[in-house]
């Protein structure tokens, strides 16, 4: 059977630029809209109209059975949570995950926001460190790219910048690292091979190489690893109710180094504090 490659052709790459910078600006229309009273599906409206403002469709919507363009998880809710009239609370975590398919070509990203406002700054405090661990994570995985040989290498990166950052310095509390949910290749499709783990495996994975274009996407908590579906088939939580965060960003790996698509500056503010400078696609 035919089995199409995971490594894209430069040319492949650089039609995966615009798709990038489209789904960098669906989540950039959702940023100021992150303040109390406004709804998880006013987040999603305008991140819709966004991506057909740019002539690309929301290929969260070409996913069987789902009809949102964002995927909005507040609090417990690590990720798929679905959009609508939950309304946003000050000292809320929220993430926000989305992308575009545009000419034939995916983006995916993702982000977690704390909503501004008065609220318990302990709280705060511990949302705001979960969402830096991630983040940082994520960049972590991002930066490995750039010089390590093979995908696990990436998930080891991730793993041990989160186990140097823990326990909460201010909680105490240890960080778990999502096990069943991972990142992924992307490109026609928005989910690929090959298998992007978070966390350390024995297996070496495929090896990065020019062509290479992956979501890396750390889904972490502040508490336990366990997680449960809601009674909406969709909204992955936590099972002991402990704050979730997700970070994601597309990256492509090509001959003169790696390229952050969804990032407008290429992942220049993020990779630079692991002395990486990212180089565009040609």
């Amino acid at each position: 059977m035919f089995r199409r490659s995971i490594y894209k052709t430069p040319a492949q790459l650089r039609s995966m630029v615009e798709p990038g910078l489209i789904t960098a600006a669906a989540l950039d229309a959702v940023a100021p809209l992150i303040r109390p009273g406004v709804t998880t599906l006013e987040l999603d409206t305008a991140a819709n109209r966004t991506i057909l403002d740019r002539g690309a469709e929301s290929n969260f919507q070409l996913v069987r059975g789902y009809r949102h363009t964002l995927c909005v998880s507040v609090n417990e809710e690590v990720v798929h949570g679905i959009p609508g009239d939950r309304v946003l609370e000050a000292g809320d975590i929220v993430s926000v995950d989305g992308g575009a398919q545009y000419q034939g070509w995916n983006g995916d990203s993702a982000r977690t926001f704390i909503v501004p406002g008065d609220a318990d700054a302990e709280i705060v405090a511990r949302r705001t460190e979960l969402s830096r661990v991630t983040e940082g994570s994520m960049w972590a995985g991002i930066a490995a790219m750039a010089s390590v040989s093979h995908i696990g290498d990436i998930g080891a990166a991730i793993q041990g910048f989160i186990e140097d950052q823990g326990p909460s310095a201010v909680s105490g509390e240890t960080y778990g690292i999502l096990r069943e949910y991972v990142g992924h290749g992307i490109g026609r499709k928005m989910h690929e091979a090959p298998s992007v783990f978070n966390y350390r495996t024995p297996d070496p994975g495929a090896e990065i190489k020019p062509g290479l274009v992956l979501a890396i996407e750390p889904m972490v908590t502040a508490g336990g690893e366990a997680t449960f579906v809601e009674d909406d088939d969709w909204t992955v939580s936590t099972v002991d109710g402990s704050d979730g965060s997700h970070w994601e960003h597309s990256v492509a790996v090509h001959d003169g180094g790696i390229w952050v698509l969804t990032a407008a500056d290429g992942g220049a503010a993020g990779l630079a504090p692991f002395g990486v400078t990212p180089t565009p696609i040609a």
